[in-house]
């Protein structure tokens, strides 16, 4: 196995850039690589711990379970409880998104249940936010938008017929 070379503390700054850039350039792999450096540079990082986070929901497709986990271990080393519960919300959310981009049968079920999650996360978030911090509400409206346009996406128990493939 190949020993990693050391990122020097002062490229920290540069690094987090070059995080920016990459999950912008849709290459969260990068991303998530770069933010590990970081945290092999200094370990626990806070900006390297939500980059690393982000970076691991950004891969996230239908069947996301242990990039969920991983995303969660990221989580777990935030020290602020509101971003604890605003990224918790976050995760469930695009866990949710990304099951709903391949939408297989009986999938609407998880998706409701993590948008919900995500909702009450959103909502605790909210509470114990700072002053001039919106982010939560902007997140719980993307998510009750999201509920209204979608009636397919529906609690457990409750069925609504779904459109016939190709329709």
């Amino acid at each position: 196995m190949l020993a990693l070379k050391s990122l020097a503390p002062a490229a920290i700054p540069h690094a987090l850039e070059k995080v920016e850039r990459y999950r912008l350039l849709n290459q969260p792999a990068a991303a998530e690589s770069i933010c590990l450096d970081i945290l092999l540079a200094e370990p626990g990082h806070q900006t390297a711990l939500r980059m690393l986070l982000l970076a691991r929901t950004d891969q996230f497709t239908a069947e996301s379970s242990a990039l969920a986990a991983r995303a969660r271990e990221a989580l777990a080393q935030l020290t602020s409880e509101y971003e604890r519960t605003y990224y918790g919300g976050l995760i469930a959310e695009r866990r949710a998104r990304a099951q709903l981009r391949n939408l297989m049968p009986g999938a609407r079920h998880n998706v409701h249940e993590w948008i919900t999650e995500a909702m009450a996360s959103y909502e605790k978030a909210e509470r114990m936010r700072p002053a001039d911090n919106d982010d939560a509400i902007l997140r719980w409206n993307s998510c009750a938008r999201l509920l209204n346009a979608s009636p397919h996406i529906v609690p457990r128990g409750r069925e609504v017929e779904e459109p016939a493939i190709g329709e």
